[in-house]
């Protein structure tokens, strides 16, 4: 064979071995997350990135435990344990719902601790439950005892199940007073979040023990779920209590534009699929009757195009005092952190930072040291954490 004939030959192999190169990174998830820390400037701090846990399989949330420990949920079916300094405890924790099934977007969701969690050590989990019908999500709270979660029960099945794997919602939120909030979605089924009953594309809320609250907007109402708090919602995956009003304020997916940040008030229909600011996928074309319609709410603020939100934060920490009173929310497919400055209801300003820096970011948290921690939904994700570098 001669020199020419090799030469030829040589650009076709190394396009074929890019490919598996290519395909080789991907099968094994890789994120392109560096060892090292990132130092990244934004417009208020200096922060550094740093990378506290690894090798964790699509994180969805954290919770931190008052003996400075995390418990990390896995999207697979994991609830596991993290040290202070970041160590994965390599055994899972037992004792998780039976029907638990991870479908598509579905699995083990989020994670909260029972305001009075020192006293009676319960944890709550949201999840996707297979059960007759299909698959929905999920609320059940058990007792943390070592490695397992004892006496385990089921406090709300979103009904009617189905077989999609779209649009589970799955945030868990206490309000402080007694109550306890939910996040569904519309579960692929756009027709669902305007049908009080169905719970699909609703926000709905419980008593602590998963009695229905007296002053619930749909509790009398012939024919309704009475668990529903809020109609219209698409697919919530970003909650939060506002530390100094005791409201909840969410944000949830628009279909290719319209993201949504709502104040989430009792009985209000925040629209969808009637009106959205989102278009069809692909088409373009317009969705529902428009943007606006009598009797629906607007949205606080929102992204076109999309930025398909998840994780929501205020911080209230010490840390970072210029970002004092901000909102933070995750960005999987921008795959960075935004930052809303508020004025009461308004957003005066919005930053977007680490862009890219981290990859999809699942979850965002103010830990109870004052730093910001952030999930990156990767097959190798892992847990970060934002300190400031300039004092």
């Amino acid at each position: 064979m001669t020199s020419s004939g090799l030469t030829g030959r040589r650009p076709q192999f190394g396009r074929l071995w890019c490919c598996l190169a290519a395909a080789i990174v991907l099968a094994l998830g890789w994120s392109g997350i560096t060892n090292a820390d990132t130092v990244e400037r934004t417009e208020r701090h200096t922060v550094r990135v740093h990378i506290l846990t690894r090798g964790l399989d699509h994180p969805w949330s954290l919770a931190f435990l008052p003996d400075g420990r995390m418990l990390v949920t896995e999207r697979s079916g994991r609830l596991r344990y993290v040290a202070a300094d970041g160590t994965l405890d390599p055994t899972p924790i037992s004792g998780l719902p039976e029907a638990l099934a991870e479908r598509g977007q579905g699995g083990l969701h989020d994670v909260a601790l029972h305001p009075r969690f020192s006293q009676n050590r319960l944890v709550y989990v949201a999840y996707s439950g297979k059960g007759a019908g299909g698959y929905g999500t999920e609320l059940a709270r058990g007792r943390l005892d070592g490695y397992r979660l004892a006496g385990v029960e089921v406090l709300f099945r979103a009904l009617p199940k189905s077989w999609g794997g779209r649009h589970f919602g799955g945030r868990v939120v206490f309000d402080g007073n007694g109550h306890v909030f939910l996040t569904l979605g519309d579960r692929g089924g756009r027709a669902r979040a305007q049908d009080p009953g169905d719970h699909a594309g609703s926000i709905i809320r419980l008593d602590e023990d998963g009695g229905i609250p007296r002053d619930n907007p749909y509790r009398s109402v012939a024919g309704a779920r009475p668990e529903i708090y809020t109609l219209g919602n698409r697919n919530v995956q970003g909650a939060a209590m506002n530390p100094w009003t005791g409201e909840l304020w969410t944000h949830e997916h628009g279909p290719q534009g319209g993201d949504e940040v709502n104040v989430i008030r009792a009985g209000v229909n925040y629209g969808w699929p009637v009106i959205t600011y989102g278009r069809n996928y692909g088409t373009g074309t317009r969705i529902g009757e428009g943007t606006r319609k009598e009797g629906m709410a607007q949205p606080l603020h929102r992204w076109t195009p999309s930025i398909a939100p998840s994780g929501m934060a205020f911080y209230d920490g010490d840390r970072f005092p210029a970002w004092r009173g901000n909102l933070l929310a995750g960005a999987l497919s921008f795959r960075l952190l935004v930052r809303l400055e508020l004025d009461g209801e308004r957003v005066v300003r919005e930053e977007r930072m680490l862009r890219g820096v981290l990859g999809r970011i699942r979850d965002v948290r103010t830990g109870p040291d004052g730093y910001v921690y952030l999930l990156s939904d990767e097959r190798n994700g892992v847990i970060a954490r934002l300190e400031p570098t300039d004092g």
